[in-house]
């Protein structure tokens, strides 16, 4: 479990490093996808640097950098349709949003302190290799630091707005998957209300919880 717990801290170390450099250059339609990790995720380093709250697992200011820099450039629906397999088709519109707020308020409250562990890293990006006209493509990068190099990847699709990321996979677990099993056992369970219940109980227990720097 502690193993999986390290996986989802890169991985989520991944999601919030897909921060855009808003105020500082913004990204078009013809921005590629390697260009657009790549200035992203060198932005969000130099930030989490400069934020020494940040450094220490502040939820409210990590809550902040999502709201206003990660979800424009990420797509959350996709990612917990994913991650809810067969069984979100089953699901109510009410309970898709549900599902998708409540999914996405759990990866940032249960890894913000993924985001310390960046102060220490550098990122190396690998070529892309992917066809001009591809809808969906996989970022590749390695992640340096202490210990043996990190490789983490980005899977990103093509939209009308742009390039967003809905997957990332370190050392051959894709995040998606590693949720799958997990929320098709609640909602066998307890059903699809009994996962969004799931959810928020646990979103109300982290965020009462006291902020670590782990």
């Amino acid at each position: 479990m502690k193993s999986y717990q390290s996986i989802f801290r890169f991985l989520v170390c991944g999601l919030l490093s897909i921060s855009s450099a808003v105020f500082a250059q913004t990204p078009d339609q013809t921005t590629t996808p390697d260009a657009l990790i790549k200035m992203v995720v060198t932005d969000v380093m130099a930030s989490v640097k400069a934020d020494p709250d940040i450094q220490k697992g502040n939820i409210p200011k990590i809550v902040e950098l999502v709201d206003k820099k990660i979800v424009p450039y990420t797509d959350m629906r996709r990612t917990t349709e994913m991650a809810m397999g067969p069984n979100w088709k089953k699901a109510t519109p009410e309970q898709q949003n549900q599902l998708v707020s409540e999914f996405k308020n759990l990866l940032i409250r249960t890894y913000s302190g993924a985001l310390s562990q960046l102060r220490d890293q550098t990122v190396q990006f690998k070529p892309l290799r992917a066809a001009p006209d591809d809808k969906e493509v996989v970022v590749k990068t390695v992640v340096l630091g202490r210990g043996d190099p990190v490789p983490l990847d980005y899977r990103l699709e093509k939209t009308d707005k742009g390039w967003k990321v809905y997957d990332m996979n370190i050392m051959g677990v894709w995040l998606v998957e590693a949720y799958r099993n997990q929320f098709t056992n609640q909602i066998s369970q307890n059903g699809i209300d009994g996962l969004v219940k799931f959810l928020q109980d646990r979103n109300k227990q982290l965020a009462s919880a006291k902020p670590t720097n782990s």
